[in-house]
C-alpha cells in the first residue's frame, strides 16, 4: 500500500486517466473529489462490503429455504 501526504487542493494520478484531488480538510474528515472516465467503477470500501454480506446471507437463506423444500417432498 502507498500512503501519501496530502494538503488541501493536492492531487494524485492514477495513471492517466484518474486524478484524486483533496477538497477539504476539517477535523478527521476529508473530503475528495475523483474523476475518472465513466467506464471506470468507484464504490465506497463499505458500500461494496455491505452488498458482499447482504449477498452472501441471501445466498445461505436460499440455500436453507431449498433444503427445506426438498425436505417437504
Amino acid at each position: 500500500m502507498l500512503v501519501l501526504s496530502r494538503k488541501t487542493n493536492d492531487t494524485i494520478k492514477i495513471a492517466d486517466n484518474i486524478e484524486i484531488r483533496i477538497l477539504e480538510i476539517k477535523g478527521d474528515t476529508v473530503r475528495i473529489g475523483i474523476e475518472a472516465p465513466k467506464s471506470v467503477d468507484i464504490l465506497r470500501g463499505e458500500l461494496v462490503q455491505s452488498i458482499t454480506e447482504n449477498n452472501t446471507e441471501a445466498i445461505t437463506l436460499d440455500a436453507n429455504l431449498f433444503t427445506t423444500l426438498l425436505k417437504k417432498d
